[in-house]
């Protein structure tokens, strides 16, 4: 079996009378791009500077491809971390940035020279070394931002909420980007945002983390399709949560069950309800009906045609719900359940 690029075991870190990360084992594969995708304050922030050396953890080990760095400094570890705020040198132009790191380590000029001109090209900024942050978009200083990070050709790459500073646009243009550098590269990234399309569109393999645990662990579509608590079917998109009588009269079960907005048809049979609200997002309208078993539901449908004047007129109307009994999802009770 093949060493893990990060291997976390029995890891904890409390600040005070707050433990921020309550007892994680994690693998992470060489080359793996994934996610750590949480809420704030659910420890997936934290987990991130454990791995980097940036906090020691007060129980548990960090291994990097099989090496014990849990008490090393960070300049000990392969590893190196990207930050939301970019944290450039101003008075610097852009290939000084990408070369600070080699620079420090007294690296040669010409090498220096050679590889930063090489991690600006992967990033896609050939051309712009001579240019200074300020005269960059923001798109543009994160992937300086990012050539700084790979010109030291780390094992492992941090990133901790890279583009939380960038409008929807860019950042979604970026979140492609940024998978096809991690594929030219080929290193591991770590990637850490509270953005579920973030981590959905660009991961391997998701964490989903909550109150300082790994609530699950998969795919994008197994998280998705399949969440394992309440809680990730509630936080990686829109969820329907049945659960008690409402449960037990729509599903003919008891217990906790998942239907997914976009997997429910509005239609003349099914489970008869009131539309309560009609909320219009340009590619999809959102359908709230509240069931007469007692549940309120969220319904999506694409607007595949123009003109969308009748949809206010769905407001109190009376419609029934049908879905497919294989998209009704039985999860397991989370702590808040």
């Amino acid at each position: 079996m093949k060493t893990p690029a990060i291997a976390l075991s029995g890891l904890r870190k409390t600040f005070g009378a707050v433990e921020a990360v309550a007892g994680i084992d994690l693998e992470i594969a060489d080359g793996e791009f994934f996610s750590m995708l949480g809420p704030s304050g659910s420890g997936k922030t934290t987990v991130l500077r454990l791995i980097a050396g940036f906090e020691l953890p007060t129980a548990g080990t960090v291994a990097l491809s099989g090496r014990d760095v849990t008490r090393l400094a960070p300049f000990e570890r392969d590893v190196n971390t990207v930050f939301q705020d970019y944290a450039l040198f101003p008075h610097l132009s852009v290939i000084e940035n990408v070369e600070y790191g080699l620079k420090v380590r007294r690296v040669g000029r010409r090498e220096r020279r050679q590889r930063g001109e090489e991690a600006l090209e992967t990033v896609r900024l050939k051309g712009f070394g001579s240019r200074k942050p300020s005269a960059m978009s923001g798109g543009q200083r994160q992937r300086v931002a990012l050539a700084r990070a790979l010109v030291n050709r780390p094992r492992v790459l941090l990133l901790d909420e890279p583009l939380g500073a960038l409008d929807l646009k860019l950042r979604e243009q970026m979140q492609v980007e940024l998978k096809q550098i991690q594929r030219d590269v080929g290193i591991t990234f770590v990637f850490v945002t509270h953005d579920q399309d973030e981590a959905l569109t660009m991961s391997d393999r998701v964490a989903v983390f909550d109150a300082g645990r790994i609530a699950q662990v998969g795919t994008p579509e197994q998280v998705y399709e399949r969440p394992a608590t309440p809680f990730v079917a509630g936080f990686v998109g829109t969820s329907n949560l049945l659960t008690g009588d409402a449960a037990q009269t729509l599903t003919g079960r008891r217990g906790a069950f998942s239907v997914r907005p976009e997997k429910i048809t509005i239609g003349d049979e099914g489970a008869p309800g009131t539309v309560a609200e009609v909320i219009y997002a340009g590619p999809v309208t959102r359908f709230v009906v509240d069931l007469d078993a007692g549940a309120r539901m969220v319904v999506v449908e694409q607007n595949r045609r123009t003109g969308t004047a009748a949809l206010g007129e769905m407001r109190g109307r009376r419609v029934r719900l049908t879905w497919h009994q294989e998209h009704v999802i039985e999860i397991g009770a989370d702590r808040a359940a």
